[in-house]
């Protein structure tokens, strides 16, 4: 497995851990940081065995988005990993998940600070745990800035309208029962239990039929932008061939003979 010195990379089971590392800067992104996200992105697609991906941040903080005391001071010169993102100008937008989805369930499991970049990453997440305490927001405004990561397009289409412009437009905080009221997170639990929450949902994730699961989420996003008879049509196409599949079969038998099934994504 990778990782870097700001990025954590661990197996639990089937579920690939990222977890932000730099708690002494409230994990603010730096090239450490998003090189490490980008290669553990592409370790949970390539590798079968990751059935899903728990994505957290490390000192009780998730990340207060970029860092900029060294974007204020000429870029993030003198990093170490400056060369991974010069020689790939589009890696750090993989890293955030403004250019990159992976193929695996991706739950996020939050605690303190997720603002400006740290909520901009979350909407590129699938199901998101809260500590009760977290904090969310998207500051840019507030600092004469643009929420590039994605956050004018995704935000409308994730919660309301109404709730997505004044997070925008006000830049002001959200505690975690205004993030679940307004549908940005699922699940608000006592501080400290996030990880151990998100954790739970990927077990219940894992145990179901890893090609199930990859077709399911591919079409939620695929067909989000379409009518509803093209939305339909391609559900059948990524739908059909997963009824075709040994692990379909070995669903049914393990329901019918009362045991748990044993998926070989076959």
């Amino acid at each position: 497995m990778g990782g870097t010195e700001h990025l954590t990379v661990r197996r639990e089971g089937a579920t690939l851990v990222l977890t932000l590392n730099r708690p002494e800067a409230k994990n603010a992104l730096s090239p450490a940081m998003l090189v490490g996200l980008h290669d553990g992105w592409i370790e949970a697609d390539e590798d079968d065995s990751v059935r899903s991906v728990v994505f957290t941040g490390a000192g009780g903080t998730f990340c207060s988005g970029m860092d900029l005391k060294a974007l204020a001071g000429n870029g993030m010169a003198g990093e170490p990993y400056r060369d991974r993102l010069k020689a790939d100008p589009d890696l750090h937008w993989k890293a955030m998940l403004r250019h990159h989805r992976p193929r695996k369930p991706v739950i996020a499991a939050v605690e303190g600070y997720c603002v400006a970049g740290g909520t901009e990453m979350l909407q590129g997440t699938d199901i998101r745990v809260a500590g009760e305490s977290a904090t969310f927001g998207l500051f840019e405004v507030r600092r004469g800035l643009f929420p590039i990561g994605g956050s004018t397009v995704r935000l409308p289409r994730q919660i309301p309208r109404t709730h997505a412009l004044e997070m925008l437009l006000t830049g002001r905080p959200y505690t975690a029962r205004e993030a679940a009221a307004i549908g940005l997170v699922g699940h608000v639990v006592p501080d400290g239990t996030a990880l151990e929450k998100a954790l739970e949902i990927a077990e219940r994730v894992n145990a179901c039929g890893p090609l199930a699961v990859e077709a399911v989420k591919a079409s939620v996003y695929e067909t989000a932008g379409m009518t509803e008879p093209d939305g339909l049509a391609a559900e059948l196409e990524r739908g059909w061939p997963v009824f075709a599949t040994a692990d379909a079969k070995e669903g049914a038998r393990a329901f019918t003979e009362k045991r748990p099934p044993v998926y070989k994504r076959a």
